[in-house]
């Protein structure tokens, strides 16, 4: 892994402020002790670096240790109750970042879903925390309790796309969400060959669908099309560094909104670390 220069956080921190900038002191109560602007930037730098906790606490303990040059740490770092509290507060931002960095102009995306699991599937029936948003869902893998991932990427495996659903949402039906008018050719699996999903894509976005037909559809696949599904497993392949090297899956947050900080930050990270 190669080594990132110390001072690119200082270039990460000036295009943070730029898009999230800090908004006024309040007049009362008491103020942060940390910034917005420098808690994400601490948050993405985790990822840069190669070092990615897997939970806020890990983060949190990251952050107290983390020397920035000449002998210098973060000063003024609230507790972790506050800290997590921040990160909380700072979910729409984390957001909004994201959606900064995705590679939203790609004429070409590979899409495919994944499951996330909340817990193991024996414990879904006493599973609280996400009780009436997770749902359980099955793949070829078999049965899962939990959310859906739903993406897109392009050929360089950048992010084009994503959202998130209860894992028993169909995949076809948000395609529509993983695509936009620049958008040329979708590379997915049999889960997108639905001839109606095809026909508003095209109604609506111009944009072509390329899927291996079912055992009943006959028709047959072009070359280029057969070169395209070759490469489809890129989204697959983001899909196991998000799960294996950034720990997207996760059974740590303790409420729905924990999980969505949690995979904001997972899914930031990433994006930037790869365009880094």
């Amino acid at each position: 892994m190669r080594a990132t220069p110390l001072h690119h956080i200082v270039n990460l921190f000036v295009w943070v402020t730029e898009v999230v900038p800090d908004g006024a002191k309040p007049r009362g109560g008491r103020p942060n002790l940390l910034r917005d602007s420098e808690l994400l930037t601490l948050v993405i730098w985790n990822a840069v670096v190669g070092i990615f906790s897997p939970t806020l606490i890990h983060l949190y303990r990251w952050v107290r240790g983390c020397h920035l040059g000449r002998g210098k740490t973060v000063l003024h770092l609230p507790g972790y109750k506050g800290f997590v509290a921040q990160m909380h507060r700072a979910a729409s931002k984390l957001k909004c970042l994201l959606a900064t960095v995705l590679a939203s102009g790609a004429q070409l995306r590979f899409a495919d879903s994944t499951m996330l699991e909340v817990c193991r599937l024996v414990r879904a029936d006493k599973h609280r925390v996400a009780k009436g948003t997770a749902a359980f869902g099955k793949n070829w893998q078999g049965w899962h309790y939990g959310f859906k991932l739903h993406a897109s990427c392009n050929a360089q495996r950048q992010l084009c796309a994503v959202t998130f659903t209860a894992a028993n949402e169909s995949d076809v039906l948000q395609l529509k969400h993983l695509v936009n008018t620049t958008t040329r050719v979708v590379v997915g699996d049999g889960s997108y060959t639905a001839r109606v999903t095809r026909r508003h894509l095209w109604r609506d976005y111009h944009c072509l669908v390329v899927s291996p037909p079912r055992p009943k559809q006959h028709w047959t696949l072009a070359q280029w099309q057969l070169d395209l599904l070759h490469k489809r497993p890129k989204i697959e392949a983001v899909f196991g560094y998000l799960k294996e090297h950034m720990h997207l899956r996760s059974s740590f947050p303790r409420s729905v909104h924990g999980y969505a900080v949690h995979y904001l930050r997972v899914l930031l990270g990433y994006q930037v670390r790869v365009g880094f």
